[in-house]
């Protein structure tokens, strides 16, 4: 473990720490920042690589044993909790960050060939709050989703918030990041025989207890304000919607995630698919 005390942030290698409302520039350098103990505990155990870690005293006695075995070792920068504080600006860190690196791009059907049948795959058009994708990331890997397909309109879900959101289960699903949405569902379709089904508000579409989702699926869902882009939404072969009270015409997407993703889930089981 290659260990340094600190008793200020301004050393050149905790410049990612401090750059924490730019999100977008650590995706450009392939790197994701993973805050608070349980997710920075999913980080460790999942095997992708950790660059650095921040953390006071008392977490590192705590976890000692857990940091030194991760290969390849990262660096560890120790410093008092009122100094780690200043980070985020409030008392509330719960001593620890760490850096870690955005794992390769994945092909699809590498993940597929991967993943046991029947598939369940989450793909997601124009979600742009981080905080959103990652619910929904949490969401999709309670209910068993393949893998998650963020579109190139939507929030990466290594964003902080979205991995802070997720509580770490980013670390445990694949993540495509395809350069067309439109595109990819056009080769899901074509090469692998999967169905899409869009997440709608239209009650029009089929009510999401009439919807058989068995079998391999990809469930698409689209921003809260816009829906689903006219060329991803002309590509589902069916659209969904989640049957409510009268007045009510829509649910937060993360919700809707949660509600479709357990009906998926509850089809699977309780059918044999």
């Amino acid at each position: 473990m290659r260990l340094r005390s600190l008793d200020n942030l301004d050393a050149p290698e905790l410049r990612a720490y401090r750059t924490l409302r730019r999100p977008e520039e650590h995706l450009r350098e392939g790197l994701f920042i993973a805050e608070g103990d349980k997710v920075a505990l999913r980080l460790f155990e999942s095997g992708l690589e950790v660059v650095s870690i921040l953390l006071t005293p008392a977490w590192l006695e705590q976890h000692r044993h857990t940091i030194e075995a991760l290969v390849p070792a990262p660096e560890v920068f120790v410093a008092p909790k009122e100094v780690v504080e200043k980070i985020v600006g409030f008392p509330l860190h719960q001593g620890i960050m760490a850096l870690g690196r955005v794992p390769r791009s994945r092909a699809t059907e590498e993940t597929l060939a991967e993943a046991r049948k029947p598939w369940l795959l989450v793909a997601l058009d124009g979600l742009a709050n981080a905080e959103n994708v990652g619910v929904l990331v949490r969401n999709a890997a309670a209910f068993g989703a393949t893998a998650i397909v963020a579109g190139e309109t939507s929030s990466s879900p290594y964003l902080r918030r979205a991995v802070r959101n997720s509580m770490g289960t980013v670390f445990r699903i694949p993540v495509l990041h395809p350069a067309s949405l439109s595109a990819w569902i056009d080769d899901l379709r074509d090469d692998h025989g999967v169905r899409i089904i869009a997440a709608d508000a239209d009650p029009q579409a089929t009510p999401l207890p009439s919807c058989d989702l068995r079998g391999n699926v990809c469930v698409v869902f689209g921003s809260e304000g816009m829906g689903l882009r006219p060329d991803v939404l002309a590509r589902c072969h069916e659209r969904t919607f989640i049957p409510m009270q009268e007045g009510v015409d829509s649910l937060n997407v993360a919700s809707a995630s949660a509600a479709v993703l357990y009906e998926a889930r509850r089809q699977r089981i309780s059918r044999g698919a």
